[in-house]
């Protein structure tokens, strides 16, 4: 950020870099990285142009800002998951909570996969060094839970797989969903969905 000083920011500086990146979520999730302008996020934050260039360098700061204020968001409920609790309603509580993230937060969703069908250019390092980690862990867990019989035998990583593309599918896809569906919120037969359909896959067999 340009004229940056040691300052806390006035409320007036904490709107307009609120206005910024929200403008900028929608641009970018709509558009893309490449087909992103700083008009764009300008004239959908009500700001002029330079006055975005007053608060960031240009649209790579805007973009990278936006990724790793999601990324903290989207790791929350991985993180959440409890060795101690009961092993089935953990991840059913983990499907739930990445569902409602998807419907709640579809721009999110979409800049999000839309990083990583370019091959993840901005958060390559953090893949490899925050979510790998993570992600090593959390199989562990739950390859502990079906060593003590307490889940179904499934593939650790692609049960992971399998929940994070049936339930960004609804962001993801929504445009298609909104079109197959004559409801206008699939949210609760969606809910219902999939909590039957990972229960079914993840009991364990008596």
């Amino acid at each position: 950020m340009k004229n940056a000083t040691a300052k806390k920011p006035s409320r007036i500086q904490t709107r307009n870099r609120r206005l910024i990146l929200d403008s900028a979520l929608e641009v970018f999730s709509r558009d893309g990285f490449g087909g992103a302008t700083l008009d764009a996020i300008a004239k959908g934050a009500g700001l002029s142009k330079p006055n975005v260039l007053y608060y960031f360098e240009g649209k790579t700061e805007i973009y990278v800002t936006l990724l790793s204020q999601l990324l903290e968001t989207w790791l929350d409920p991985l993180v959440e998951l409890d060795p101690q609790g009961d092993p089935v309603e953990e991840l059913l509580g983990y499907v739930r909570h990445k569902l409602d993230m998807a419907l709640e937060l579809p721009a999110e969703s979409k800049l999000f996969a839309g990083e990583i069908l370019q091959g993840a250019p901005s958060i390559a390092d953090y893949l490899k060094n925050d979510l790998k980690p993570l992600f090593d862990k959390k199989c562990s867990i739950i390859q502990d839970w079906i060593a003590q019989g307490k889940l179904a035998d499934v593939d650790p990583a692609h049960l992971m797989f399998s929940i994070w593309s049936t339930t960004q599918h609804y962001a993801d896809f929504g445009a298609q969903i909104s079109v197959l569906l004559s409801e206008e919120d699939p949210a609760a037969r969606a809910h219902q969905h999939l909590e039957q359909m990972f229960r079914r896959l993840l009991a364990p067999v008596n």
